[in-house]
């Protein structure tokens, strides 16, 4: 099942080109979504068996499969909202991929502010919301022990109602915890880099910044733990409004 409206839209960005999917992945998270990228279909599939995203941003020209096989694929598979992001920009491709069941179909180079709107109406569509910045506070606050994160602004505040406002990539980290607290995530879950190199060390670093903000002692974290040889488990429980 899709992600309820008590959460943010989970959307998976499919796209062989990793700088332009984190790009994107990044652009998308500035307007208040979580997301993940994957550079080729059959690594999506089989996330999708795990946990279905709200939609899929699926680019046509993927190393494994036609982009198009993938879309029908998708729309068999999962409840979702797709939406073919492309250089393709053949009437012949436009008529197939609407016809096998995306939603809408972008010719690339794009304008970021109107693939978010086009994201929010297939949402909207869907019944699914759009942003969390457009569904209103329900969907946009987290709050934990004597924190409250603000998904839409990025500001992580405290009991005192100091305010903190945070990168995008410790956003992504926290927002990935509080949306499934009390679960281990591997470290590629935390960032949405299904290729995450295993000596990659950035998703250390962002951990590191958290448990200094989050944990009265980072040495000993109580919040944001350590699995050995699985990943991190964020032990708070959440509540949405």
């Amino acid at each position: 099942m899709p992600h309820t409206e008590s959460l943010p839209a989970l959307i998976y960005v499919i796209e062989d080109d990793l700088a332009l999917g984190q790009l994107l992945l990044g652009s998308l998270q500035e307007y208040g979504f979580h997301g993940q990228v994957f550079r080729d279909g059959s690594s999506a599939l089989r996330r999708l068996q795990v946990e279905a995203p709200d939609l899929c941003i699926v680019d046509l020209g993927l190393p494994d499969m036609d982009g198009i096989e993938l879309v029908q694929t998708l729309t068999q598979r999962c409840n979702c909202g797709v939406l073919i992001l492309t250089g393709r920009g053949h009437p012949a491709d436009r008529v197939l991929g609407l016809e096998l069941g995306g939603d809408d179909y972008v010719v690339k180079p794009f304008e970021t502010r109107e693939l978010v709107a086009r994201i929010r109406s297939i949402l909207r569509r869907r019944g699914s919301g759009g942003s969390p910045v457009a569904a209103g506070p329900r969907r946009r606050l987290a709050s934990f022990l004597d924190w409250e994160l603000d998904c839409a602004a990025n500001v992580l505040r405290s009991a005192d109602g100091t305010e903190h406002l945070l990168g995008t990539a410790e956003v992504q980290v926290l927002r990935s915890f509080v949306e499934r607290p009390h679960q281990i995530l591997t470290r590629q879950q935390l960032t949405g880099d299904r290729d995450l190199s295993p000596l990659d060390r950035s998703i250390d670093v962002r951990i590191s910044r958290l448990r200094r903000r989050l944990e009265e002692d980072p040495q000993n974290p109580r919040i944001i733990k350590t699995v050995y040889g699985a990943g991190y488990m964020f032990a708070a429980k959440v509540e949405w409004r």
